[in-house]
């Protein structure tokens, strides 16, 4: 089981579990400078708890998701293996990285402004682990996955509604010592994911066309991008549901924007909607594709426009579901708050498309890296600032809009004005 644990962790960690070591002296940095700044912010256990659980199961299940795990398991099916060993060594590795790698980095700010003690530490280490455990265990009942989601809902609440009580922690340890049971009854194929035929894995494979089908592919080349974007999004189910959650956050935001004024708060609104990670990091996501479009002619152009355009639709959607839930509760959205939008998510996708193009990630070991790496606030932040310049001064926004017009022109000027020669097979 040790060596196959450092199979995983050396996968994940690097060879000399380098990472690792760099995250924890970036995130002791970090709480030694929150901790002398003086500032203070009083977190109750049920949120401490319910954030921690949640941050550390969302990573778990991606870590588990991921494409790399997927080719680290079916390497390992080749050998001989025990079942336990499998499974367990599986599990911990990925849960010490959920918990090294991206709960430490939580632990860090928490811990540092709100002054908590070695017991709330414990008690945070506790529903780490629970998380873990009922993550890998829910993940592992393929067939019963319905009844897991119910099983997570319900222990969320739970903590949530059970306070400060005495009972919370001792609760917490019994179910994951449930899902540890689950676990040792677990196969180690339960843990691999399974490429359905026609997902964006078996699509990856792109090939170069005959001159007979040239002419074909050039008129098919814009549609053929938008076919695999959406085919994309189809094979990762958990894109789409990020996806949904910031709708979701779109149309809860009005209730705690709302008791500030309307001309100032709009623009933060729709630069806070411009954090869908996911949907930007797609040429990051799949080097075979980013190999692909950078190697064949054309497609610069063929490419970055039809994304540019589908990252716009999706941050157009958030912007709207924003407006309209605005309208609802507020009430005073009018045509400078529409034209603002339209801007927000214009600009938004620029700046993810040119940031993605010239500034890829790489070097990644699991998917999880990409969702989380700090890249992915350079483009709110930006937003950010844009909205101070708004809110500063509404009818900016004009001019704004004419400078975004003027910004896609050139960008689409600028790009290679070679035939598109993207395969339909995407």
């Amino acid at each position: 089981m040790k060596m196959m644990f450092r199979a995983f962790a050396k996968n994940i960690f690097g060879a000399r579990y380098e990472r690792l070591t760099r995250n924890l002296a970036v995130y002791l940095t970090v709480f030694l400078g929150l901790r002398t700044s003086g500032l203070h912010v009083q977190i109750g256990l049920p949120v401490l708890y319910l954030m921690v659980t949640t941050v550390t199961a969302g990573v778990m299940w991606q870590a588990l998701s991921s494409d790399d795990n997927a080719a680290s398991m079916q390497n390992l099916f080749m050998l001989p293996f025990d079942r336990h060993a499998l499974v367990f060594s599986c599990v911990a590795s990925l849960g010490g990285y959920a918990l090294l790698t991206k709960t430490a980095a939580l632990f860090a700010v928490v811990f540092a402004l709100s002054g908590a003690g070695p017991g709330e530490l414990a008690g945070s280490l506790l529903c780490a682990g629970n998380a873990i455990l009922m993550t890998a265990a829910v993940f592992s009942m393929r067939k019963y996955r319905c009844a897991g989601f119910l099983w997570a809902a319900a222990m969320a609440a739970f903590i949530v509604f059970s306070g400060e009580r005495q009972y919370l922690l001792p609760v917490l340890a019994v179910n994951g010592g449930f899902g540890l049971l689950i676990l040792e009854r677990a196969q180690g194929y339960d843990f691999y994911r399974r490429d359905k035929a026609g997902s964006p894995a078996a699509r990856r494979r792109v090939h170069f066309l005959g001159k007979k089908r040239a002419k074909a592919a050039k008129e098919q080349s814009s549609v053929s991008v938008w076919r695999y974007l959406f085919r994309y999004l189809d094979g990762h189910k958990n894109y789409l549901a990020n996806t949904a959650v910031m709708w979701g956050v779109a149309g809860v935001l009005p209730v705690f924007l709302g008791t500030m004024e309307r001309e100032a708060v709009l623009p933060i609104g729709f630069a806070i909607l411009s954090l869908n990670t996911p949907v930007c990091i797609l040429l990051s996501a799949d080097p075979d594709l980013e190999q692909a479009v950078r190697f064949l002619p054309g497609q610069k152009r063929a490419f970055c426009v039809p994304y540019c355009l589908f990252i716009f639709l999706f941050n157009s959607v958030a912007d709207a579901v924003f407006l309209v839930s605005w309208q609802l509760q507020v009430g005073g959205v009018g045509t400078l708050a529409v034209i603002t939008a339209v801007f927000f998510a214009l600009q938004s996708a620029l700046f993810s498309v040119l940031l993605e193009w010239f500034c890829p990630i790489r070097g990644w070991k699991i998917e999880s890296d990409l969702w989380h790496h700090p890249r992915k606030y350079v483009v709110p932040g930006i937003m950010l600032l844009l909205a101070g310049i708004v809110a500063a001064a509404p009818t900016v926004i004009f001019a704004l809009s004419l400078l975004m017009g003027i910004e896609a022109a050139v960008f689409i000027l600028r790009c290679e004005r070679s035939e598109r020669n993207i395969p339909s097979a995407l």
